[in-house]
């Protein structure tokens, strides 16, 4: 038995397929299977059970695959743990983002975070917090930035910044007229939101809910572009991140306006494995943000 071995059986528990886990493991099917069959034959028992249509784990192999888990990630974390040693801030790093953050934000930090740490491998992924949260805790990323929330506090953390939400409003608002918004206002409007996954979704709604507003179900929205062009076309209002809004007040047919007399916001934060051994490159990465974010 080798690590190899398990990392093929991990690889087809994931996608129940010989051929696709072969291509996510860059081997040969047969070169796959061949080795699944025989790390079966070294321990003694069926792992899978091999139809025409499809693989399915046996409870033997579901258990086993779940310790090969345990074992991959204390060989990453000993392989982590002796960069950190020799170069903490070299090697590949691999960086989640939620949808929400990343388009903003790394335009403003990635040619610092090359120029400064000339010798880091960054991988960078955008999914919405449940994925990046589950891939996180299965060693595949090293660390995330997104908008924190309390379910995280298993997780080790680092604030990087406070963002503003603001209101975009379409050209023919009444509202345009005033240079800030009273949260209360909202109260009887309803507002365009993301569909549901969103973590920004959720704490737009929580504000909205508070201030007396309620939500537009005729339209969600995936992305806050498409938001952005809803409100446009006159269909709504909505609530922006501060680093989804241009520099001008009104830009492209939307209208941003603050709120007063406190403006929403969300903490957007770095997290990571509470037992990472990457620590100290955290910390050197999130400094960088810290001081990076707001660039325009």
């Amino acid at each position: 038995m080798n690590l190899r071995d398990l990392e093929y059986l991990l690889a087809l528990q994931e996608v129940k397929h010989f051929r696709k886990a072969a291509e996510k493991c860059f081997v040969s099917q047969p070169t796959l299977s061949g080795q699944i069959s025989k790390l079966e034959e070294e321990l003694g028992l069926l792992l899978i059970e091999r139809t025409s249509r499809k693989v399915i784990f046996t409870h033997a192999g579901d258990e086993l695959a779940a310790q090969a888990r345990k074992i991959l990630m204390e060989v990453k974390a000993m392989k982590d743990m002796a960069k950190s040693f020799q170069a903490p801030m070299a090697g590949p790093l691999h960086m989640g983002l939620i949808p929400t953050v990343a388009p903003y934000l790394l335009p403003r930090i990635v040619p610092h975070i090359r120029e400064t740490f000339k010798d880091m491998e960054l991988f960078l992924y955008e999914e919405q917090t449940h994925v990046l949260l589950q891939r996180l805790d299965e060693g595949e990323i090293d660390c995330l930035v997104l908008a924190y929330l309390p379910e995280m506090e298993r997780f080790g953390s680092i604030d990087l910044y406070h963002e503003s939400l603001m209101l975009a409003l379409p050209p023919q608002h009444p509202w345009n007229a005033r240079e800030e918004v009273e949260l209360g206002a909202l109260k009887g409007e309803q507002l365009l939101m993301l569909e549901d996954g969103h973590c920004l979704r959720d704490q737009a709604m929580d504000y909205c809910f508070n201030a007396g507003a309620s939500e537009d179900t005729s339209f969600k929205a995936t992305s806050l572009e498409t938001l952005r062009h809803m409100v446009a076309a006159g269909m709504g209002m909505t609530l922006l991140p501060e680093l989804a809004v241009p520099s001008a007040k009104q830009s492209e047919g939307v209208v941003y306006r603050p709120f007063c007399p406190e403006q929403p916001t969300r903490l957007i934060s770095m997290v990571y494995r509470q037992n990472s051994v990457r620590r100290p490159c955290f910390n050197e990465l999130a400094a960088l943000i810290q001081k990076h974010w707001s660039e325009a």
